[in-house]
């Protein structure tokens, strides 16, 4: 959780440069090295006690800290893989979700698009080679949902990499993201946005904050946007969402501080099942008798294989109360309470182009061929969560070590629950090659059928963090939680028009633990060693099964993860800008294995991950901003079968090399330009038993491009071109390779953008 603060003075329009030109921009990096002069200072030189002062390092790129209070030193001197992803970033790039702001972040996406007719819905987000989508956080809480999260709303964006079950509780093994929300300030702005763009693309924001009472730092903020847009390149799609979320402080300016919070989204979309894989690299017949269908063309990215009375419509409620307290200096009180429901109904055609689906009538004729869609996926989902989070922070001295000590206690309730469903409507065959999205849907009149899968989750956490320095040159920290949970789940089906319920329960006392030594060679330079662990117990997503092959039966043993890291970290030109490098190795083990002997099912899988991550985040010269980094991944199973489709010993859905860039340069007369680049190696996909199907997608290279001109003070027009090159290529693929989602194609938007 971030310190609640009065707004940052605005930093100085940088000083222009009129020799400076666009091919500045391809230097090398050591070219900033010889920068001429310093640049002035942008930041107060006193603190003030109940105002947190800008260091001089901070620019629109590089952020000091993290947001969490268990972060308590700056990042260079945190033992551990965390980038902060800065609204300023967001904006120049025009992302507008956080799976576009997070891909700001080597081999981080959302590569995986679900299991066979399943779809996968919000933010699928993969990390160092796991599933994240269950780590997500806002301001410290879990958001629970399968929601698209839209950046509006967002000051910074946390990414912590490695095992976080000592900083959350059960989670991922490989990381967590971490949404940090605006807040109420000491200040009067005011601004807003209009965008417009291709596929039909609308888009408002308006940002608000107001001084309400100065001597008792009471302020008011109202952040809201609307949205209607497509998808480029994906007839029918829909991305229509609107969102409120306004925020009142009391005693901003004061050692007791309160605000309170409340987030309203609403999307009403219509989701995208991707399209056939037919004619990819990879792609052969699903049916040996009909070997000529290997050579079918690819299908037009624009074909649309679902209806139009597909929908997905989520309604998101929010409500927080932030309370700190300064009992002193280096003594401090942080408390969270929130409230957050999210419900979600969603109906998405589906199809797998198996032998018995894909037709082919007329060989020589493939305006013929046909595919069915009978998959009907279904969702009637409710999550919600009610937390208290509490964190005191103490500062003091035994002997020559001095302590940062951070202790907490989280209580939290969690609860969901989905409801089945029948009605959902048939629909003919689809042409291949000319899908009709308006065919007449039979029989559509969706309603509960009295099934349901319900689960309760209750979770009481302990923590204590301890960073000790010994003078300038040495900080250690450890780390401790007790997580104690117990889970409740009620599973209902129907069976011959008989419901027939299934209860279990799961309850455990979680131990992780955090360990780290780090040297500082220089004032703004680190060396560091970091071991941690997690632990995912089953039914932690909510989901249980009695199947003996699943990770989810209550009879086994949490996955338990263990983590080791060592990096460095520098801060250069006047700690403007921040270089890191971090070689890591991740094991996860207690996988679900089946014995090849007696075929009964033990917990003796193991996975591995291991690489090295590079970045670079801030100020290469006046003017000259940089965002980057790049990732390698040699993934394995250690121990249990090999899960990828084409046989190969890598992780699913894990690119072993990854990079991304992003830099902008300041020209005179109020010109701003930049560019960026990302690159995917290929993924491997999971295997099925599925026929005929791509093992794997290519890699890619997207290059993307932003221009701006700042009219006058209260002015500046933005235009954002993304993937320059038009270039086509596989986003996400599903389990069984029959659909994927195509990348983005050559689009632009333009952007007026107001402040007050």
């Amino acid at each position: 959780m971030q310190p609640i603060k009065s707004r940052k003075h605005a930093a100085n329009k940088f000083q222009q440069h009129v020799s400076a030109a666009l091919a500045t921009m391809l230097l090398p990096i050591a070219a900033g090295a010889s920068e001429a002069a310093p640049a002035p200072d942008d930041a107060a030189s006193a603190p003030v006690s109940t105002v947190q002062v800008t260091g001089r390092q901070e620019n629109d790129f590089k952020a000091e800290r993290a947001s969490s209070p268990k972060y308590t030193e700056k990042l260079v001197d945190t033992a551990q893989s965390v980038q902060v992803i800065k609204k300023e970033l967001i904006e120049q790039q025009g992302a507008l979700t956080l799976t576009e702001a997070l891909r700001n972040t080597p081999g981080v996406g959302a590569f995986f698009l679900g299991e066979n007719g399943n779809t996968n819905t919000g933010d699928a987000i993969f990390m160092r080679g796991f599933d994240t989508s269950a780590s997500i956080f806002v301001d410290g809480v879990r958001d629970v949902g399968s929601v698209s999260r839209d950046v509006f709303n967002l000051e910074q964006i946390d990414v912590v990499k490695g095992p976080a079950g000592t900083d959350n509780g059960r989670g991922a093994p490989t990381g967590s993201v971490n949404l940090v929300s605006k807040k109420a300030e000491m200040s009067d702005a005011a601004s807003g946005s209009i965008t417009a763009g291709s596929a039909s693309q609308k888009r408002a924001t308006v940002d608000v904050n107001k001084v309400l009472n100065a001597e008792r730092g009471i302020a008011l903020r109202l952040n809201a946007m609307a949205q209607d847009a497509g998808r480029p390149a994906r007839a029918v799609v829909e991305d229509k969402r609107w969102a409120v979320a306004p925020s009142l402080g009391f005693g901003l300016n004061g050692p007791t501080r309160v605000v309170l919070d409340y987030l309203h989204v609403d999307q009403d979309n219509i989701p995208d099942g991707g399209v056939p894989t037919v004619g990819l690299p990879g792609y052969t017949s699903p049916d040996r008798t009909r070997p000529f269908i290997t050579d079918a063309a690819p299908v037009d990215l624009h074909n649309f294989y679902g209806s139009n009375s597909d929908y997905d419509k989520v309604k998101a409620d929010m409500a927080t109360v932030r309370v700190e307290h300064d009992f002193a200096p280096g003594f401090k009180l942080h408390n969270i309470t929130r409230y957050g429901r999210t419900s979600q109904d969603y109906l998405l055609t589906a199809f797998m182009g198996s032998a018995a689906n894909l037709l082919t009538p007329n060989q020589s004729d493939p305006s013929t061929w046909t595919l069915a869609r009978g998959t009907r996926t279904v969702k009637d989902q409710e999550n919600r969560i009610l937390t208290n989070q509490s964190a005191l922070t103490a500062q003091f001295d035994t002997g020559r070590a001095r302590h940062t000590l951070v202790t907490g206690l989280e209580l939290t309730n969690e609860r969901q629950i989905a409801y089945g469903l029948t009605g959902l409507g048939s629909l003919p065959a689809a042409n291949l090659y000319r899908p009709d999205p308006a065919a007449l849907v039979t029989g559509l009149a969706p309603s509960r059928t009295g099934a349901y899968n319900e689960g309760v989750i209750d979770t009481q956490s302990l923590y204590a963090f301890d960073t000790v320095k010994f003078g300038e040159r040495w900080l250690f920290n450890g780390g401790l939680r007790l997580d104690h949970f117990n889970g409740d789940y009620t599973v209902v089906a129907l069976t011959n028009n008989v419901l027939v319920p299934t209860h279990f329960t799961v309850g455990d006392t979680l131990v992780n633990g955090k360990v780290s030594a780090l040297f500082k060679p220089t004032t703004n330079s680190s060396i560091y060693a970091m071991a941690a662990s997690s632990k995912q117990p089953p039914g932690a997503s909510f989901t249980v099964s009695g199947n003996a092959n699943s990770a989810q039966n209550p009879i086994y043993d949490p996955q338990e993860t263990v983590s080791t890291e060592i990096g460095a970290k520098l801060d250069l030109f006047r700690q403007k800008l921040a270089l890191s490098a971090a070689l890591f190795r991740t094991v996860v083990k207690n996988e679900v294995e089946q014995d090849p002997v007696d075929l009964k099912y033990y917990q003796s899988g193991r996975k591995q991950v291991q690489g090295v991550e590079l970045g670079a985040t801030g100020e290469l010269a006046r003017n000259w901003l940089v965002s980057a980094g790049y990732l390698y991944m040699d993934s394995s199973v250690e121990a249990g079968k090999v899960i990828t489709a084409g046989g190969e010993n890598h992780l699913t859905y894990t690119p072993k090399s990854s990079f991304t860039l992003w830099t902008s340069y300041d020209l005179p007369f109020g010109v701003k330009i930049g560019g960026g680049a990302r690159y995917s190696d290929r993924l491997l996909r999971g295997t099925d038993g599925a026929i005929g199907t791509p093992a794997y997608t290519d890699s890619y290279w997207v290059f993307d491009a932003m221009a701006s001109y700042q009219v006058n003070r209260n002015l500046d027009i933005r235009l954002n071109v993304y993937n320059l090159g038009d270039e086509r290529y596989v986003a996400s693929i599903n389990k069984s390779g029959y659909r994927y989602t195509p990348g983005s194609p050559r689009a632009a938007s333009l952007t007026a953008n107001l402040r007050f």
